[in-house]
């Protein structure tokens, strides 16, 4: 109501002086009362428009200035219009803050590309991938950054369900990745990358396990069928080469079998849970262990075992008997007649560490990393000769692999070998 008041008393309070002046002094001078008036008037509001114009380009806004009730009103409207786009920004904010984060931490790589095919933003594994740095190649063309021919062929015509593998040379890894290319908005465009090495490795090892497994199972199969053939035409006119090939069906056989049971251990340990923990009493299972080298050498070899009685550790009993037994017969096997093999269990660093040490040929130090690759093998016709599958070590890493523990080999050509399996220090069972 005030308000109200105040505005007709603005307007119609001239009016009356006017009035007033024009029946005392004339026409002329009321209407120039009025004009006089009016200019005050205008000139007063410009002032306030003026003031509210500095405030609303002032950085701090302060207080609000004095000025009349109708400009207060004014004032106020606009702070709380401002109030509530301040909120609406500030939530937008944060949900673009939100989303940025989210697609910082997607696993594919992610890069916003503009109609122009220059680059808008990018998450951390487009960084990593494509060695890019979001403040120094915004706005560069992506085709400059990645020239191979093909990437340029499939930039000219994306398809939204197509895909491209390319491998990146740049990235310090032999790294490959799926790119898929989504088109969006105004000409706009996703750039998605995913890292594929692994899948393209597991690939790579399937083909060449295939291809092992049936190098390993044709050649067994290919004596017995040769055999069989020969005893068909000739059934009992060679009694001596009956005997020897029944005897070399029945190596192969047996290899074969051996291969297999090899394989069916392999799988167990890459698709079963971890073993449950029990106490392994290992002076026990070394003393047996030793006992089948020794059956295995049929004494043509010297056998040394010193064993920690109160040593013993935390885990599968089977696992390990697998693993220590297979190093030790491999020991065995490729250690010349005559020759010492050292077998310790003992606490070593606080740690307990298994080490078999042979008198062997030795092997080169440009195999001992692919030692425990499935089918690897040093001399193919000395690991024929000694009837190994190739999937010894394989289960030795899998085993070792599931209780936290290390192989660790050394050996020199013509110097024997030796390796040694480092458990971890809480593997130690409790006294």
């Amino acid at each position: 109501m005030r308000h109200w008041i105040n505005a007709l008393l603005t307007l119609y309070f001239p009016v009356l002086i006017a009035g007033f002046f024009t029946l005392i002094w004339g026409e002329r001078v009321g209407l120039l009362t009025l004009c006089v008036w009016l200019f005050i008037l205008l000139w007063s509001e410009r002032q306030k428009l003026s003031v509210f114009d500095n405030w609303l380009n002032s950085p701090s806004r302060g207080a609000l200035p004095s000025l009349s009730p109708g400009w207060e009103r004014v004032f106020k409207s606009f702070i709380k219009i401002q109030k509530h786009q301040r909120l609406s920004e500030s939530e937008l904010n944060r949900a673009l803050d939100r989303f940025e984060q989210a697609a910082r931490a997607l696993p594919d790589a992610v890069i916003l590309l503009n109609n122009s095919r220059q680059i808008e933003w990018c998450n951390t594994k487009a960084e990593e991938y494509f060695q890019l740095t979001l403040n120094r190649d915004q706005g560069v063309q992506i085709d400059y950054l990645l020239r191979q021919p093909s990437f340029r062929a499939f930039m000219r015509s994306p398809d939204a369900e197509a895909s491209l593998n390319l491998r990146l040379p740049r990235t310090g890894v032999d790294r490959l990745v799926s790119i898929q290319i989504i088109p969006f908005g105004d000409a706009q465009a996703l750039l998605l990358a995913r890292d594929i090495t692994e899948r393209e490795q597991l690939e790579v090892t399937r083909r060449d396990f295939v291809a092992n497994i049936s190098h390993e199972l044709r050649t067994p199969l290919t004596v017995i069928q040769g055999f069989l053939e020969t005893f068909e035409d000739n059934p009992a006119d060679n009694p001596e080469l009956l005997s020897r090939g029944v005897k070399l069906m029945s190596d192969q056989s047996h290899r074969m079998n051996r291969l297999i049971t090899d394989l069916l251990a392999l799988s167990r340990l890459e698709t079963s849970d971890s073993p449950e923990k029990e106490v392994v009493n290992m002076s026990s299972l070394i003393k047996n262990i030793s006992e089948e080298a020794r059956a295995l050498s049929a004494n043509k070899h010297d056998i040394d075992v010193q064993a920690s009685s109160d040593l013993n550790i935390l885990g599968s009993e089977e696992e390990i008997r697998s693993a220590l037994s297979n190093l030790v017969s491999n020991a065995v096997r490729y250690s010349p007649d005559g020759g010492k093999i050292s077998i310790r269990w003992s606490l070593t660093d606080n740690e307990p560490v298994f080490s078999c040490l042979d008198q062997g040929v030795g092997i080169a130090p440009e195999h001992l990393s692919r030692l425990t690759e499935r089918f690897y093998r040093v001399d193919k016709s000395r690991s024929q000769e000694t009837g190994g599958t190739g999937l010894g070590l394989a289960i030795v890493k899998h085993v070792l692999n599931r209780h936290h523990a290390q192989l660790e080999i050394t050996s020199k050509p013509n110097n024997g070998s030796q390796f040694s399996v480092r458990f971890p220090r809480d593997a130690i069972a409790p006294q």
